[in-house]
């Protein structure tokens, strides 16, 4: 299958599958600006719902089918079964060819093989979250990228980071004044980043569920970018635009981008007062390539609007 780019998430909005207003997100009525949205069949349904819920996923499907299928413009749309037994009913539903694929819920090197045999439709893509105890542990998660690697490789988009049940693993919840680097999420998104990302994995950012804090959740954004991280889930629609715009790339990064990129570009040089080396720089500018393709460039600040640009000197 042809999996599309993991920058094409942007903000991934989770809405429980008991909602009676999927259809009108998925063809863009409500929060047209969402790039993908997470119907929910796990923790955000009780269990007495569950059987509701699943019929009305089925009616949702009904309901895009009936209307010739979902808008080439709208939000890529996942389903996040309870588990894979359920994943296992799913995956047979003729009604997912409109899915885009699943969100696989706290997976592990104990339970990858009963979602490998669960969701053997290659049309649907995955998203594997990151939210057991053994997250904590570094050499876990090379085993299971590994694994990950060996049997579901070419069918995942990017590894989701679960930080509210990382965080409840350890019996605590963040300060709504500070960002989730504050915790001891701080050593293990970065810790995820370079040991999964080295396996060639994108990850999303997790949640920040502060409604009231947007500033805070503008400082975090600036962390997980710097982390790499590719997007965020979003806990309310009025979050969907600040993560977007944390996506889109400066302006500055652009052109170095280019320049590293450029085929002719000297082997060592100077932009703007940093050293580039297209051999060591090459993955970042195609990052930041593909993170302008999907999301844009910021404006210029000023400062750079009213100076002469600074061009690339060959470092001698």
């Amino acid at each position: 299958m042809a999996l599309f780019s993991p920058y094409a998430l942007g903000a991934t909005l989770y809405m429980p599958a008991t909602r009676d207003d999927i259809v009108d997100v998925v063809f863009g009525d409500k929060i047209p600006e969402l790039r993908s949205l997470v119907v929910c069949l796990e923790d955000a349904v009780a269990l007495i719902d569950v059987d509701t819920a699943l019929l009305n996923l089925r009616q949702v499907l009904t309901r895009i089918q009936d209307r010739g299928g979902r808008p080439a413009d709208g939000p890529l749309l996942f389903v996040r079964p309870r588990d894979a037994a359920m994943a296992r009913i799913l995956n047979d539903w003729p009604l997912m060819a409109h899915v885009d694929g699943f969100v696989v819920p706290k997976l592990s090197l104990t339970n990858l093989i009963s979602w490998e045999q669960a969701v053997t439709n290659p049309a649907l893509a995955l998203m594997p979250t990151l939210e057991t105890p053994e997250v904590f542990n570094p050499g876990a998660m090379v085993e299971l990228g590994q694994a990950l690697k060996a049997c579901l490789d070419e069918r995942i988009i990017a590894l989701r980071i679960g930080g509210n049940d990382l965080m409840g693993c350890l019996g605590l919840r963040r300060n709504p004044a500070m960002t989730l680097y504050s915790t001891p999420m701080g050593y293990v998104i970065p810790m995820l980043a370079g040991v999964m990302g080295a396996q060639g994995f994108a990850l999303t950012a997790p949640v920040f569920e502060q409604l009231a804090t947007p500033d805070v959740l503008e400082l975090e954004l600036a962390l997980d970018m710097t982390n790499g991280l590719v997007g965020k889930t979003a806990i309310h629609p009025s979050q969907v635009n600040i993560i977007q715009n944390a996506l889109r790339v400066s302006l500055e990064d652009m052109n170095a981008a280019r320049m590293i990129l450029n085929s002719v570009a000297p082997a060592v040089f100077k932009y703007n007062d940093a050293m580039c080396e297209p051999a060591t720089h090459y993955k970042w500018a195609t990052h930041i390539m593909e993170r302008a393709k999907w999301h844009g460039v910021l404006p210029a600040p000023a400062s750079i609007m009213d100076a002469s640009i600074r061009l690339a000197e060959a470092v001698s």
